[in-house]
């Protein structure tokens, strides 16, 4: 115990010292940074959705980037990776309507509903029927749809599922995707989720493409719908949207009934099982004869949600921020003159919003051995927030107190919450033992997914500090003033 608080202390006084040296560190500054992300929250890059026209206009911005500070390709087709994703454009029309008691009420995209992100396409007016959870597991003892029609109509269903357990096992995936397939499975011809009314902090109507695996229904809508929305379709049931999650959980019985209402739902969305995206990669060799053979991974996720019928989800803290803070660090290797022992890349990946897609990938089709890899900083919602936090520190504590005792010498704006098991795109390194960082801002998620996530709203004092710790660490890192520890689980 006393030589590894020897080595750890050694490794920090070490950072604390080279920190003070020639650091590159000028370079960064907050107006580069909010440049960065103005440019790929803008709408020329609709959203950043990979398989979309937007998202690769992001990528070869990114590539050119790494191409003008000389560094090497990293990529299987020069700075890119391909990989095939699962791919849903939204277009327009998106409608939706209420007709209650023969009254036609009017809903307003991004005001009281959203499209799923792998929502199909149709067009219909039909009736309305409350299925609860939109669960069906006679297996467990309980089943929305136990008794009740939904053929040729639409299911409203909570969009999480419920908090409370039957028979002690798991409810399956909680996924819309699953959701879906069920209520299509009975007969229903679309969806309409909405969030837990009754939890301490209901999620908003945000844009998700986090979907679940399945074949995708792509003549079956899916709808996130507003509690005004909600009980609007109640109205003459006597029900509120509380009342039903209420009367669920008090007796963990469905409560699932016709609403005596229809709505109106017309969606077109154009679907692709295999689209083609990428990530980006540029390389830094370093300069150590033999160090050089190791890396440090500096990454951060280039997509977003993309658009629903020309509505923005810009994605300035998720993640444009990470990814101007990727090319922000790679441009202060360079232009501070830092010829590292150990190579460096930096990497953008696509697909974290549908499930780390792009950073396993990366990971799956890592050549050089795993034991290669001498740390992974992940760089996620960066730039919005009050203060650093860093995560992963309990996988990794010798690389996590380096970056804190950095903070303590620099900054001062590190919170020593963290956690263990990666995190975000750090995740799938965790899983192949290889010490990982995740930086991120507190309090980071107010615009998360939502068409408010734009690049006025982002604290720039903040996210150049985060965006300085992260480079020192990495720079620790890269100059062979961190050995490699072994990951707790």
């Amino acid at each position: 115990m006393k030589k590894l608080f020897t080595a750890v202390f050694l490794l920090i006084a070490s950072a604390v010292v080279y920190s003070q040296g020639s650091t590159g560190l000028s370079e960064i500054n907050k107006e580069d940074l909010i440049k960065n992300v103005r440019i790929l929250s803008s709408p020329d890059f609709d959203g950043r959705l990979p398989g979309s026209e937007g998202y690769n206009k992001a990528a070869r911005f990114a590539a050119d980037k790494f191409f003008e500070l000389g560094l090497t390709p990293a990529g299987s087709e020069m700075y890119f990776q391909h990989f095939n994703i699962e791919y849903n454009k939204i277009e327009s029309p998106a409608v939706f309507k209420s007709i209650v008691n023969g009254d036609t009420i009017n809903y307003e995209l991004g005001k009281d509903f959203v499209l799923r992100g792998f929502t199909g396409s149709n067009s219909f007016n039909l009736p309305v029927v409350f299925c609860g959870y939109g669960i069906s597991r006679p297996d467990l003892f309980y089943d929305d749809y136990a008794g009740i029609n939904v053929r040729n109509k639409i299911v409203m269903v909570f969009k999480q599922n419920p908090s409370w357990k039957n028979d002690d096992k798991d409810w399956g995936t909680n996924y819309p995707r699953e959701k879906s397939l069920v209520a299509r499975k009975k007969g229903a011809k679309g969806i309409l989720f909405v969030s837990l009314p009754n939890d301490n902090k209901p999620q908003p109507l945000i844009s998700s493409v986090l979907h679940g695996d399945g074949e995708q229904p792509e003549d079956f809508p899916q709808l996130q719908i507003s509690f005004k929305a909600a009980n609007e379709l109640l109205n003459l049931t006597g029900f509120t949207i509380n009342d039903c999650q209420t009367k669920i959980d008090e007796k963990k019985k469905p409560i699932s009934m016709n609403l005596a209402t229809r709505a109106v739902i017309e969606v077109k969305a154009k679907y692709e099982k295999y689209a083609r995206t990428m990530n980006v990669a540029a390389l830094l060799e370093g300069k150590d004869p033999e160090l050089k053979n190791e890396f440090v991974i500096v990454g951060a996720h280039l997509d977003h949600v993309g658009s629903q019928a020309g509505l923005l989800f810009p994605g300035a803290n998720d993640n444009a921020s990470g990814s101007a803070a990727v090319l922000e660090i790679a441009e202060a290797f360079i232009k501070g003159g830092i010829e590292p022992k150990r190579s460096v890349i930096f990497v953008l990946f696509a697909g974290e919003e549908q499930g780390l897609i792009g950073s396993k990938y990366f990971v799956d089709n890592w050549k050089y051995g795993y034991n290669k890899i001498t740390a992974m900083i992940n760089l996620d919602c960066v730039g919005y927030g009050d203060s650093i936090q860093v995560g992963n520190g309990k996988s990794a504590p010798n690389l996590w107190q380096i970056a804190k005792q950095i903070d303590e010498t620099s900054f001062n704006s590190m919170v020593s919450r963290t956690w263990s098991g990666g995190g975000a795109d750090a995740t799938p390194f965790h899983e192949k033992d290889i010490p990982s960082l995740y930086f991120v801002t507190t309090n980071s998620y107010d615009h998360l997914h939502l068409p408010t996530d734009e690049f006025s709203t982002l604290n720039p004092e903040l996210f150049e500090k985060v965006v300085r710790l992260a480079h020192l660490t990495i720079l620790e890192t890269a100059n062979g003033n961190y050995i490699r520890e072994t990951v707790i689980k």
